[in-house]
């Protein structure tokens, strides 16, 4: 028997309120379970199944927060995104913390310092501070003197965090859970024995449960924070938020505008700012959002598909859209979109190029770069949009890239690689670094 948990949005109130009472309708149950365990259970019952369980970790907010701290550089072995802000690149290490390079000569970066963060997913730069996340909170650095980076604000409980669930997980322990001032931080995978009456409570429970230049940086293109004047966007699975940063010690978060509201459907991937519009890479396709408004975003229009992981990038009235099938993100074809967005409030699709494992992307001029895991990296001529031509690949696992003025950045797991730019769409790699 295969019992998949049903994962229950929080994009809404309603959404939330409706989870919240499924959650006690199975806590309850699985109470209920364990009664029945210590009075019925016994050892000769052979009736057992085994399933894998997601089981939560849990930490104090106090104990994260604390851990917050600057050292000298160190080596990671997380997989990370990469992030440029004039001669510096950082590396944001998943989970573990961010790594700051000398990328004043691009042949010979230089590891010079490491922020800890347990809970970073993504940051952003203006001109000296810099933006990152810490599970549920929003964290202001000042990098101004680079060898004494210090923390300026914290902006407590302003981010939703939801950690990954195992991916074949079939059952979830409800009998951990977070206490005051703590959080889920993530979920190991365990085998166990599943007894018929846990069984029979999961179904009940689940049957009640289904009814219902300006000194900003950049990023690659499976970015998830980005800067507009005195805003700041960082991203939930199904919401934009929204901090005033135009007094950086004083960062303050806005508001939260749930995407959903909008346009429906898939969860936020991707976040991609050209002049005062902003494109959403979700699970179900491109979506324009016009910030004129800095604090107030409105949504415009959307180029859909079926469930996949899109980055999205934008070049004049072009925006290029990696779709990526699999396991995890959907059962559409791998490819990459070419849309017309002359007319942001109708995205139309120019063509479309069937490609292996797409992951991130990058375009400058009329050259398209695409990262395609054990592919390698692909070099495209994008001059004709309506027929992109495979020029050149360059083996390794590659998953983004940044193409700079003067060179392109790519980053792929445990490593950034450097390349200059050479004739007729070729790359000629100037340094590596390995974690």
């Amino acid at each position: 028997m295969h019992l998949k948990m049903q994962k229950l949005s929080s994009a809404s109130s309603t959404c939330t309120h409706f989870k919240n009472n499924a959650m006690k309708k199975i806590i309850l149950l699985t109470a209920a379970f364990l009664t029945l365990c210590l009075s019925s259970c016994s050892s000769d019952d052979d009736t057992q199944e085994t399933a894998l369980f997601a089981i939560p970790v849990v930490k104090s907010l106090d104990e994260i927060r604390n851990a917050v701290s600057i050292s000298a550089a160190r080596q990671t072995h997380s997989d990370g995104k990469i992030y440029v802000s004039e001669k510096y690149l950082f590396y944001i290490a998943k989970e573990q913390g961010v790594h700051i390079f000398n990328n004043q000569n691009p042949s010979a970066p230089v590891n010079i310092a490491f922020i800890n963060l347990e809970g970073v997913h993504d940051i952003a730069v203006k001109g000296h501070y810099l933006y990152a996340d810490n599970f549920v909170d929003l964290l202001v650095f000042d990098i101004a003197d680079i060898n004494n980076i210090t923390l300026v604000k914290t902006v407590e409980n302003a981010i939703e965090f939801v950690p990954v669930f195992p991916a074949h997980a079939s059952f979830y322990d409800y009998t951990i859970q977070p206490g005051t001032g703590e959080i889920i931080v993530g979920y190991k995978a365990e085998t166990r024995n599943v007894p018929k009456q846990y069984l029979n409570l999961y179904e009940d429970a689940m049957a009640e449960a289904t009814g219902g230049a300006n000194g900003i940086g950049t990023g690659g293109s499976y970015a998830k924070f980005q800067i507009n004047d005195n805003a700041l966007y960082t991203t939930d699975a199904y919401a934009l938020n929204v901090f005033n940063i135009a007094v950086p010690e004083q960062t303050v978060f806005d508001k939260k505008v749930y995407m959903e509201q909008w346009f429906g459907g898939g969860m936020f991937e991707t976040l991609f700012k050209r002049d005062d519009f902003l494109f959403v890479g979700s699970t179900s396709g491109m979506f324009v959002v016009d910030a004129t408004d800095e604090f107030n975003p409105t949504f415009i229009s959307g180029f859909s598909h079926a469930t996949a992981c899109d980055p999205v990038v934008v070049n004049g009235n072009l925006a290029y859209i990696t779709v990526r099938g699999g396991t995890s993100c959907g059962a559409i074809e791998d490819q990459v979109n070419v849309i017309d967005i002359t007319d942001m409030n109708s995205p139309t699709l120019i063509s479309t190029t069937l490609l292996e494992q797409p992951y991130g992307l990058g375009i400058k001029e009329n050259t398209l770069y695409i990262c395609c895991g054990n592919q390698g990296l692909k070099v495209f001529d994008a001059t004709n949009s309506n027929a992109l031509s495979l020029e050149n690949t360059y083996t390794g696992y590659l998953t983004d890239v940044i193409p700079m003025d003067s060179h392109l950045i790519a980053v792929g797991p445990n490593k950034i690689e450097q390349y200059a730019y050479g004739d007729h769409f070729t790359l000629v790699p100037i340094s590596t670094v390995n974690f």
